[in-house]
């Protein structure tokens, strides 16, 4: 075979489009259709809090974030996983996950226990050595998490301009003088 058979090689290579995007697609929740707050914490835990687990020799938040970002980078454009609260005297975290489409009334449930013990376990329990925190009842049913959820809804507010007031007192000038104003509460129309 020729050596420079493949010498303009170059002038040939195509990126692939995920390995470009990976990673620079910065999370915008109003691209998702709905959110779920999840407290994680460890099923048949060998520890009290998170500062045990250097026994260990495991840095929960250096993992959690790992996968986290592993996760996120596979999942792109399907769920975004956040995490919002790691206190080392706890023994549980609290995520942010967010879906692009929303799952139906009454599957949420079973919808997240699949994104929890298919997607996550696997990368905390062997990626991260996750499985030295439980015990043996943990290890015989392969389960790392108990998870609780709750949907998080953003209500929408209103304007500064026509903000209501929920509170008697905060009409009340400083100087102490009441006056009996007639209105209604308006709200602007664009």
């Amino acid at each position: 075979m020729n050596e420079n058979f493949f010498a303009d090689y170059k002038k040939f290579i195509v990126v692939p489009e995920d390995e470009t995007k990976v990673g620079k697609e910065e999370y915008d929740p109003k691209k998702y259709a709905a959110h779920y707050i999840l407290t994680l914490s460890i099923f048949n835990s060998r520890i009290a809090n998170w500062r045990e687990a250097n026994k260990y020799e495991i840095d929960i938040e250096k993992s959690i974030k790992t996968v986290l970002k592993e996760f996120n980078e596979k999942q792109q454009g399907k769920y975004y996983l956040q995490l919002l609260e790691l206190d080392k005297f706890t023994n549980y975290f609290i995520l942010a996950l967010s879906s692009k489409t929303k799952f139906e009334p009454g599957k949420e449930s079973d919808c997240i226990s699949a994104i929890i013990d298919k997607m996550l376990m696997n990368p905390f329990y062997i990626g991260q050595n996750w499985f030295n925190l439980i015990g043996e009842k943990g290890r015989v049913e392969r389960k790392l998490f108990r998870c609780s959820f709750k949907e998080y809804i953003v209500e929408d507010k209103v304007h500064e301009k026509g903000e209501r007031f929920e509170n008697i007192s905060e009409l009340i000038p400083k100087s102490g003088e009441i006056k009996l104003i007639k209105g209604t509460f308006k709200k602007d129309v664009l």
